[in-house]
């Protein structure tokens, strides 16, 4: 298999005259957010603020991240890298250990005169990278962390099975991210789902929301570009939102999926065991979750979409109020999709369409395409190279994304690559075969491979038609008359 290398990004400053015109950059990042916004043509989802954002820019539909779990999609975008260039693929590897010189998207900002700070989630909690921001980086509990982790927080280091690289070995987050793999779950306490009767302010993401507002006015004061990150913790489980956001829907008229099992022909490790859910207390023990209790999480989901569409709201009001929208560039993010009992799974951890397509949108000032929508595949890795290109920066060499900009300028260009993203398999789902599941995605197919992370083999192929059949119900990989569409999609999981 091709390995991947760290390479150094060589960083230089900006002339004077190019800082004069440089443009803000409000970055919003959105926990386990899958595509089921109004402007994504959902008419249930009430997301006022959202629609309001894709009104004034363009919304990529078929979004995808490399890779379907918090650590793995953030350190890609971030460090515009695969995860088999982080070497990140679960949540205990920071990225700094593979590639300790990489110039992250905001340190690149922040070499070239952006004045660059986070507020709550960005990176994955727990792993955090100083370098990145001007400032320590905030979160709502009033904690600040500014920390390198090649320098003091190194714990035990130990190389993963299969030769594949070296990870620092770190606390596990507490917030049951991580699927079980077939283990039995440790359950923490804590509800799935909670009707909170707290106000937006009270709970993070409304403090997080006030933060940036302030953070905005300071900004303005200051006069300096900005890159301005702020992340939102919701809908992540667990599903705590304002009892307001949970009135707005009658859970009788949410959704069911489509198919609650996995496909046909389908290998069962293509699958998981709703791990990251189980891990909460009043969880129903086993599979399939009942349909009654299914019902409520499912409006604890939606009744938090809407609760962090306020918070959205928020920072475009304060954009507007501030004087600051006309030179702003917003781009809006989810880390991930979101699965809500579809093929019988909630969460992410696979390399299914709704875990690995996520939100995508991009505002830029005086946008001609304003209000369009671009239907080619992305990638999350295209995130860095696009904002340092849009804002005028150059480009960096040893990226593994492309610039958006092209279709941010016209949205019905053709697509020039297929979108990757992975998932790693193991333990007692495999019978201990470490697998890595790379799975291609363009305009009408999804292939994934599963191989063999020793050797290269493939152990299981998955073809499914996303245009006839977008509820992947059917794995047409072995039809004699897809070997050329396996064949072809095959080429592209190294572009």
């Amino acid at each position: 298999m091709k390995k991947f290398f760290a390479i150094p990004l060589i960083v230089g400053f900006v002339s004077s005259a190019q800082a004069e015109v440089k443009p803000n950059v409000l970055f919003i990042a959105v926990d386990d957010l899958r595509p089921e916004m109004g402007c994504y043509g959902n008419p249930i989802v009430m997301t006022p603020n959202l629609d309001r954002l894709a009104a004034r820019g363009i919304v990529f539909n078929h979004a995808y991240c490399q890779q379907a779990v918090c650590s793995p999609s953030r350190s890609s975008l971030m460090t515009g890298r695969r995860p088999d260039a982080t070497r990140v693929w679960d949540l205990e590897t920071h990225f700094r250990v593979a590639l300790p010189d990489a110039v992250t998207l905001p340190q690149y900002f922040k070499a070239n005169g952006y004045y660059c700070a986070a507020l709550s989630k960005i990176y994955h909690h727990g792993f955090e990278d100083g370098r990145s921001w001007s400032v320590p980086h905030w979160y709502p509990s009033g904690q600040t962390i500014d920390t390198d982790p090649t320098d003091s927080t190194k714990r035990i280091v130990k190389r993963i099975a299969g030769g594949v690289g070296e990870y620092v070995k770190r606390p596990q987050p507490a917030d049951n991210d991580k699927p079980n793999d077939g283990k039995p779950a440790k359950a923490p306490k804590g509800d799935a789902f909670e009707v909170s009767p707290k106000s937006d302010d009270e709970l993070p993401d409304g403090h997080t929301a006030t933060e940036a507002v302030k953070r905005l006015h300071a900004l303005k004061e200051k006069g300096q570009p900005f890159f301005l990150a702020v992340g939102f913790l919701k809908p992540h489980l667990p599903f705590v939102a304002p009892k307001k956001y949970w009135d707005i829907y009658n859970p009788d008229k949410i959704p069911l999926p489509s198919i609650d099992h996995l496909p046909e022909g389908a290998p069962a490790f293509a699958g998981h065991d709703n791990g990251e859910l189980h891990a909460y207390a009043n969880v129903p023990k086993g599979n399939p979750i009942p349909e009654n209790f299914a019902k409520i999480l499912r409006h604890g989901y939606y009744a938090c979409i809407s609760y962090t569409d306020a918070q959205v709201g928020r920072l475009l009001d304060a954009l507007e109020k501030e004087g600051l929208a006309n030179n702003t560039i917003i781009v809006l993010w989810g880390d991930h999709g979101w699965q809500l009992g579809d093929h019988g799974l909630w969460h992410k951890h696979t390399d299914f369409e709704l875990a690995t397509r996520a939100p995508l949108l991009i505002s830029l000032p005086g946008q001609k395409t304003a209000g369009q929508k671009c239907d080619v595949p992305v990638e999350f890795v295209d995130v860095y190279p696009t904002l340092a290109d849009v804002c005028g920066l150059s480009v960096p060499s040893g990226l593994d994304g492309i610039s958006l900009k092209p279709w941010l300028e016209n949205a019905s260009l053709p697509a020039t690559k297929v979108a990757i993203s992975q998932y790693p398999r193991g333990g007692r789902q495999t019978g201990n075969r470490p697998l890595m599941g790379y799975s291609m995605r363009d305009e009408r197919w999804r292939l994934t491979l599963w191989r063999d992370r020793r050797d290269g083999s493939i152990a299981a192929t998955e073809l499914y038609d996303e245009k006839n059949d977008p509820a992947e119900t059917v794995n047409l990989a072995n039809k004699p008359e897809n070997r050329a569409i396996v064949e072809t999609l095959s080429k592209q999981q190294h572009p």
